[in-house]
């Protein structure tokens, strides 16, 4: 029997499961508002901060990190690879400190973290579908600058692990669907899933798609370069990833604290809070036409899928698209502590991080 530690640190939160082989242990979720993470000026220099939330967690639980035989971090940050289940090793952990593919999601926390966890107590590490996998299509890629490419950068842990699920639950296999996946919380980030391979999605953390609780969203080139004669591009970077959305309108990432303003009347709580609503459809709609037409399903997730008026608001105006079925918030932790089981017990593969993204440029 192994205990297994899924570490899954998110925009908002640190959320921590342990399991013995199949069997879930305990499972808790520590939620940060906005303002405690904006002390620390960069991703990274949140590890003592998550070390801390991880080691009391667990603590506060009854067990102790020397107990644990596997950790298992949701990752990001280096470079682009193929889905699956990956070893840490301290290349991959080196690139993902230094965020070598360019993005700073908090996602790659979980790398570090279990990185340091396994240096400091034994055992073996891993990571599972970090948010860079690249399955794009070539036409997902082109931007009109040329030589500068759109990358992939996604909730593809959740994504892919909620995609199999309703795939088989419809009695098909997900190489065989094409759906329009919604993940829908701190980050908004929203996939055409066209037979298994995620061939297009909006860069939630670099400025793309809805705006969410924490994000800027899509913003138009020149009203951003106006902004900018008054911000510095630190800040801009600030709020694509951890200042944006919510904090910006409000101060605070917390979607019940808006949501409260919502009901309570608050005209500008409503605006804001229902054009979230609309961006996302709006990328719903534009994935659906990726698929062209073509959609099995439209799948909501995430936290905020437990609001009834985001939900109900999605199925006004893209229920016409496909059927619409909702897993409130998410998958990833089973998907993370499943997936490398199995590769111990030798059912599947596991892949080496190379060092190099998978795609590398057009050759033109």
């Amino acid at each position: 029997m192994m205990k297994i530690l899924v570490i899954n640190p998110g925009s908002t939160s640190t959320k921590l499961s342990l399991f013995e082989d199949e069997t879930l242990l305990f499972e808790e979720s520590e939620f940060h508002d906005a303002p405690v993470l904006l002390q620390y000026p960069s991703v990274n220099d949140q590890v003592p901060f998550r070390k801390q939330v991880v080691l009391n967690i667990l603590r506060r639980n009854g067990y102790v990190p020397e107990n644990v035989d596997i950790f298992v971090g949701r990752g990001g940050s280096a470079y682009p690879q193929r889905a699956g289940v990956m070893p840490i090793d301290y290349r991959l952990y080196r690139d993902t400190l230094d965020a070598v593919g360019g993005s700073e999601h908090p996602a790659k926390l979980g790398v570090l973290l279990a990185y340091e966890l396994c240096m400091e107590y034994g055992g073996k590490m891993f990571t599972v579908n970090p948010t860079n996998i690249d399955e794009l299509c070539d036409y997902a890629r082109m931007t009109g600058i040329a030589g500068l490419y759109r990358n992939a950068q996604t909730h593809a842990l959740n994504q892919k692990a909620v995609a199999r699920y309703h795939a088989k639950s419809i009695g098909k296999r997900y190489e065989d669907c094409r759906f329009v996946v919604a993940h829908i919380d701190g980050g908004i980030t929203i996939n055409a899933h066209d037979c298994g391979k995620m061939v297009d999605g909006n860069v939630g953390s670099g400025g793309d798609g809805p705006y969410t609780p924490t994000r800027i969203g899509s913003i138009p080139v020149l009203c951003l370069l106006d902004y900018l004669e008054q911000h510095s591009i630190e800040e801009v970077r600030l709020m694509c990833s951890r200042a944006g959305g919510f904090v910006s309108h409000f101060g605070t990432s917390d979607a019940d604290k808006v949501h409260q303003m919502v009901k309570a009347g608050d005209r500008k709580a409503v605006l804001v809070w229902n054009s979230m609503i609309y961006q996302i459809c709006k990328e719903i709609g534009a994935m659906s036409t990726v698929l062209c037409g073509k959609v099995d399903g439209i799948l909501l997730t995430g936290g905020l899928v437990r609001f009834e008026s985001i939900v109900e608001g999605i199925r006004s105006r893209c229920g016409w698209i496909a059927p619409i079925t909702v897993y409130p918030g998410e998958m990833e932790q089973e998907e993370m502590a499943r997936s490398v089981l199995r590769v111990l017990r030798g059912e599947e593969e596991a892949h080496q991080y190379t060092g190099e993204p998978v795609w590398k440029g057009f050759d033109f």
